[in-house]
C-alpha cells in the first residue's frame, strides 16, 4: 500500500516536470535556453518507460510516462516553433 503512495507521488511530481519550462517558453515566445536534445532525449527515456509500464500492466507507470510524454511533445513542438522566430 504505501509503495502504491510512493509511486503515485513520483508520478505527480516527474508528470509535470516540464510544464514549467514549456509555459515560459509560451510565456516568453523563446526557447533559447531550452536544450532541444535534452527535451528529444528524456522524450525517448520517457515513452521507453511507458512501453515498460504496458509490458508489466502497471497503470501508474503507463498514465505517468504517457502525461509526461504529452507535456514533452508540447514543449518540442514550443521550441520549435520558437527557434524559427529566433532565427
Amino acid at each position: 500500500m504505501i509503495w502504491r503512495a510512493v509511486g503515485g507521488l513520483a508520478a505527480l511530481l516527474t508528470m509535470f516536470g516540464f510544464v514549467p519550462q514549456a509555459v515560459r517558453m509560451w510565456r516568453t515566445k523563446s526557447a533559447k535556453d531550452v536544450s532541444r536534445l535534452t527535451l528529444y532525449q528524456f522524450s525517448i527515456g520517457v515513452f521507453l518507460w511507458m512501453l515498460y509500464g504496458v509490458h508489466l500492466r502497471d497503470l501508474i507507470i503507463i498514465c505517468a510516462n504517457g502525461t509526461t510524454l504529452l507535456t514533452l511533445i508540447v514543449a518540442i513542438f514550443l521550441h520549435v516553433r520558437y527557434s524559427r522566430h529566433a532565427s
